[in-house]
């Protein structure tokens, strides 16, 4: 018999309101479109993934832009954790995507 822990069961994040990832992927459409140099990187990278095995964690302001760049990062084989500096600051609905 296999016994399952509470970290076996919840995940291992923690967003104010998971219901806000539409809205965020919308805004991370958008974002996506002003940031050419991450989008450059994940269309030269994506294939090769360079970050292959690399494991990265950050502590910044979580918005949008943090949103693509956490994305790009992963694009390119990373693996990422992250956590926001400031909960005054946080972006719910970045956090949510």
């Amino acid at each position: 018999m296999t016994t399952q822990t509470a970290e076996d069961i919840s995940p291992d994040y923690k967003v104010a309101d998971i219901g806000l990832a539409d809205w965020g992927r919308k805004e991370l459409n958008i974002a996506e479109t002003e940031m050419p140099g991450l989008m450059a990187l994940r269309e030269q990278y994506g294939t090769e993934k360079p970050l292959k095995g690399a494991r990265i964690a950050g502590s910044l302001h979580m918005t949008i832009q943090t949103a693509a760049l956490i994305e790009t990062l992963v694009a390119l084989g990373a693996e990422v954790r992250w956590a926001s500096c400031i909960i005054f600051s946080t972006q719910d609905h970045a956090a949510a995507v």
